[in-house]
């Protein structure tokens, strides 16, 4: 006996979830609430902001002007503001793309070769990185770079001040230490995904480890690859952490843009610049995840 089709029931119908747009929309209310107060108004106010001479202190604290693109336009025209925009696109590839995402796919790629317990010790450590707190992990590499008593230059018998002398280099290699556990894990997770069949008709066929990776892993992965690269990439570009060891010195080395919006508004008060670099920053990081998102989808559609 066959069974009966419900033929007047909403989930048979076509195009029909079993929930209803009602319902639905209440179980995503929460969600686009939250999105709306700590997403788009702050990024709508900041808008707004950097279209005033707002100030903390002065007369246009109590009374700011609509001063429309000025602020803007003076970014564009401030020396200060384009060798932070350098010094930020220096750090984002330093650090992220050629540190963080390298380096983890490395980790991720060497340690899917090893035995279970190694690889779970090895992960163990390197997320211990990502844990700590900023501040914890800053003090941790201020010791490490110290001239005088700094394991650093205690374990190469050397007498640099490496703040000083290679801020840049510092704050990167910090950065890296730091966050190449994240792209580790990711990679991992996506090597892992990757049916081991192929890899052995690979073998099988007598494709080295270089071709196994470049014909198989690589394309395999391209979705995380990407994905991590915008995740990193937007978060040491709106990174603040190196503040804590130079605090963007020194001569300004070291201040990358978050640095600057922080000197802007909070240090020289001048609240609607800074909300106007803010702004610009945004604005970036929307270029940015637009670039990604498109590769990712063009990938797909292969």
């Amino acid at each position: 006996m066959k069974p009966k089709t419900i033929k007047n029931s909403r989930a048979a119908r076509p195009g029909n979830s079993v929930l209803g747009k009602g319902a639905a929309t209440a179980f995503l209310s929460p969600s686009l609430i939250f999105i709306v107060i700590f997403l788009l108004v702050p990024a709508f106010w900041t808008l707004y902001l950097g279209l005033t001479n707002y100030k903390l202190v002065g007369i246009e604290a109590l009374s700011p002007s609509f001063v429309g693109i000025d602020n803007f336009v003076k970014a564009l025209n401030d020396p200060q503001f384009l060798s932070s925009l350098k010094l930020t696109l220096i750090y984002v590839l330093g650090s992220a793309i050629f540190g963080q995402a390298l380096l983890g796919f490395i980790l991720a790629w060497v340690l899917n070769e090893l035995s279970p317990r190694i690889r779970n010790f090895v992960e163990l450590i390197v997320i211990f990185s990502w844990i700590v707190p900023g501040s914890v992990v800053a003090f941790l590499w201020f010791a490490f770079f110290n001239k005088e008593e700094g394991t650093l230059n205690a374990i190469f018998g050397l007498n640099i001040d490496w703040l000083l002398e290679y801020p840049m280099l510092s704050i990167i290699i910090f950065n890296i230490w730091r966050g190449t556990a994240f792209s580790m894990l990711l990679f991992s997770a996506a090597i892992a995904s990757i049916p081991k069949s192929h890899i052995e008709v690979a073998r099988v066929a007598g494709a080295s480890k270089m071709q196994q990776l470049r014909h198989i892993v690589l394309p395999s992965a391209r979705s995380y690859i990407l994905t991590n690269l915008l995740l990193i990439t937007l978060w040491t570009f709106n990174d603040f952490g190196p503040y804590l060891l130079t605090g963007g010195g020194p001569g300004g080395q070291t201040q990358i843009l978050p640095i600057f919006v922080y000197d802007s508004a909070l240090r020289y008060l001048d609240f609607g610049y800074g909300s106007a670099i803010a702004a610009i920053m945004l604005f970036m990081n929307l270029v940015i995840s637009l670039i990604v998102i498109r590769m990712t989808r063009k990938g797909k559609k292969r």
